[in-house]
């Protein structure tokens, strides 16, 4: 076999190429396309029921033009679009209430259901301009649940009256007591329709289920019609679609819009603006829960956005054709994607085969039986129903969740409209309750239970340890608003109580609004009353996913200099500030610069006897800094230790949006730089004087000078610097478990 046989074999029994392309678009038309005819036949026969043949041809333009259209645009391959059940749903309850009020003739109806179509389109596109694809994402489940259970619904209501074949002037629930009504050979073909379809797939996925049931359908019909003469005349036969009258050329098609919508007035606008925004809203959401799906089986991720653009495009084009509006479908994508179709062309070649079977079977398509149609549909608002939602009744922690779907499913047997603002409302409560669920205090801890990473003498820590319930820490996450506000001052109400000092730490903020600050505005007047102070640290300004809570605060003038909210870069120097506020209160008086310190009182050289002291001290260097001069820069190249004789140090950490982290600050008789005196590798962090500071300067190659004839003082120094090394590393393992269990 050659390598081009080969290949074309592969092509033909895998799905891939442009073979698999075709026989993906094909099977596509074949499950799109049935339900596209019931689709428009739905809101076509809203209007009036001799409308069926032009929702029948509405529903087979839109399916070419959106399938056509859309995968040229978003270049989403794989993705097939046509029209929907939400579709469906938004349109007829509009055209029911535009032929409820009897003030609007059909002309006039019609072209209304068509600017809310085209209207919709625009908001498509428009979302996908101001890259809104990601945000519509975030609609809770449970909304999205309740509205397409609740559109289920109103479809199942439509369509049960047509599979009984009850008059129109008969309402649904007397029709169902009032066997007298029924037409039987409707519910016959509805019936079998019904269950050739729900049964296809346990039988074969080759053909799929909706064309194995409409063609049991028509079978049915026609069965029957053998005993039954008139169900063989096209006139007048209130059972099948009847005759589609598609006059003209695609350009005449075009003008007749384009007349149409010259025709339609400002009010008009007013009349469908809610419609088709919401028409907007559930085609976008469709669409991208089948992109979801569809990413995860090609193992990719689509742009949103511009499919968004793609299917707004796709609703432009079928508005000027005359067709249905649509969205993404997840039925014909999966059918499509399983029989081969992975490119662009795939959809594509799903809308030409919507034309060519038009051309060459629409005459056919009059005689598809209403009872059919109905089934279809009816299996279809069974599917889309979510039957899962009333296990959610059972649980207590869900029933919150169940009563939000129901009252959507509720709300849209009313109006799809009022359903939609209840879900919106009910959207925005969802995410309050989420965020008041849960605390959003990380942490709380006095300063028992935290310190400074400053290394204090015994006698300070002695003090700390018993006046440190004085000061806490509180360490803060999530959004700040009207809904944890409440919440957050209830857990804090009796710490203001007796505190002196609170720090907030901001790290984990995410937002913040108005009433959050007005609550820290009152802290900060409770604690003053004692003479305490209230402080933040950690304020997660210039982030770029985050809002600029310094400059918020600044601007309502909570964090501006004398008399506002004292702001410290990092929490580690605001725990600093409040110890040293509490060991002054005590009665505490600081040394003062202190003595300088000789090499013997350093602390991993306190175990070297007098003559390896001298030795050592040969080698190295003095120096003085003043406080804030930067003795090394993360970056640096040096081999240097750095041994502290007077004076405090800070080790600080550089960090994205150029604010620094606290690492630790070292007193007399410590030492830093060990790193580099070690691997010789750049600095890993900035050294800063916190004030006028002394130093020992040790640099690697002069030790190992002076060791290469001693090495007895090489390893009691080096012992002695990784005992110093191993304590830290503890403290280290001591903060990461905090980190991780806050």
């Amino acid at each position: 076999m050659t390598q081009s046989s080969k290949t074309t074999r592969v092509a033909f029994l895998g799905g891939v190429g442009f073979a698999g392309d075709l026989w993906g678009g094909l099977a596509a038309m074949l499950v799109a396309l049935p339900s596209s005819i019931a689709f428009g036949v739905l809101v076509y026969t809203a209007i009036a029921p001799e409308y069926a043949g032009e929702g029948a041809l509405a529903g087979i333009l839109g399916a070419a033009a959106l399938g056509i259209v859309a995968p040229l645009v978003s270049r989403n391959g794989g993705f097939i679009t046509a029209p929907c059940a939400p579709a469906a749903a938004v349109m007829s309850a509009l055209a029911i209430e535009l032929v409820s009020t009897g003030e609007y003739p059909t002309d006039r109806i019609i072209m209304l259901l068509a600017l809310t179509a085209l209207l919709s389109a625009f908001f498509q596109i428009l979302y996908g301009t101001a890259r809104a694809g990601r945000l519509i994402k975030f609609i809770p489940y449970q909304v999205v649940s309740g509205y397409l259970s609740g559109v289920a619904v109103i479809i199942a209501l439509g369509q049960l009256p047509k599979l009984l074949g009850l008059p129109k002037d008969v309402p649904l629930g007397q029709g169902l007591l009032s066997p007298h009504f029924w037409n039987w050979t409707g519910i016959a073909v509805g019936l079998v329709t019904i269950i050739v379809m729900t049964a296809a797939p346990r039988m074969t996925h080759k053909v799929p289920g909706a064309i194995l049931g409409l063609l049991a359908g028509i079978a049915t019909y026609f069965m029957i019609a053998l005993f039954n003469n008139d169900l063989l005349q096209l006139t007048g036969n209130s059972l099948v679609i009847g005759p589609i009258e598609a006059s003209g050329s695609f350009a005449n098609a075009i003008s007749t819009r384009i007349n149409s919508l010259l025709q339609a007035q400002p009010a008009d606008i007013g009349i469908i603006i809610i419609s088709a925004l919401t028409l907007s809203v559930l085609l976008s959401i469709d669409t991208l829960k089948t992109g979801v799906v569809l990413d995860a089986l090609v193992r990719r991720r689509h742009d949103s956005n511009r499919e968004l653009l793609g299917q707004g495009a796709a609703n432009v084009a079928a508005f000027l054709f005359g067709g249905m509006p649509g969205a993404g479908t997840m039925g014909a994508t999966l059918v499509n994607f399983t029989s081969g179709g992975r490119t662009l062309w795939s959809g594509v070649s799903e809308g030409l085969f919507v034309v060519f079977t038009f051309i060459l079977l629409g005459n056919l398509i009059a005689w598809v039986p209403i009872g059919a149609l109905a089934g279809i549909l009816l299996v279809v608002a069974w599917r889309m129903f979510d039957r899962s939602m009333f296990s959610l009744a059972l649980q207590p922690s869900t029933r919150i969740d169940f009563s939000v779907i129901a009252a959507v499913v509720i709300v849209a047997q009313v109006g799809l409209i009022a359903a939609s603002v209840v879900g919106i409302c009910l959207a925005i409560l969802l995410f309050i309750r989420d965020q008041i669920r849960g605390s959003v205090i990380v942490n709380k801890l006095d300063l028992c239970g935290t310190r400074s990473k400053r290394r204090r003498r015994v006698a300070e820590n002695e003090i700390l340890d018993k006046y440190g319930n004085q000061a806490t820490v509180v360490q803060l996450q999530g959004n700040l608003f009207f809904g944890t506000t409440d919440q957050l001052f209830s857990e804090l109400e009796q710490d203001l109580a007796k505190l002196r000092f609170l720090l907030i730490d901001l790290r984990r903020v995410q937002s913040m609004d108005f009433t959050a600050a007005h609550l820290f505005d009152q802290m900060k007047e409770r604690l003053q009353e004692r003479g305490g102070e209230l402080l933040f640290s950690g304020m997660p300004s210039s982030l770029p996913t985050r809002q600029d809570i310094e400059h918020y605060m600044a601007e309502l003038g909570l964090v501006r200099s004398g008399g506002g909210i004292r702001v410290f870069e990092t929490r580690d120097s605001a725990i600093e500030w409040m110890e040293e506020k509490i060991l002054e209160a005590a009665g505490w008086t600081p040394e003062g610069e202190g003595p300088l310190l000789n090499p013997g009182e350093i602390e991993i050289l306190s175990h070297l006897d007098a003559e390896e002291i001298a030795k050592l001290s040969s080698v190295m260097q003095e120096m003085s800094v003043s406080a804030g001069d930067r003795i090394c820069s993360q970056g640096d190249k040096g081999d240097q230790i750095f041994l502290v004789r007077r004076g405090r140090v800070h080790a600080l950490l550089q960090l994205e949006g150029g604010k620094r982290h606290h690492l630790a600050t070292f007193c007399p008789g410590d030492f830093f730089g060990e790193m580099a005196f070690l691997d010789r590798e750049p600095r890993s962090a900035d050294a800063e004087a916190a004030t006028a500071a002394d130093l020992y300067v040790l640099s690697r190659d002069r030790f190992d000078a002076l060791v290469k004839n001693n090495p007895a003082l090489g390893w009691k120094v080096f012992e002695q610097l990784t005992f110093a090394l191993s304590k830290r590393l503890r403290l280290v393992d001591t903060e990461l478990r905090a980190l991780e269990e806050r």
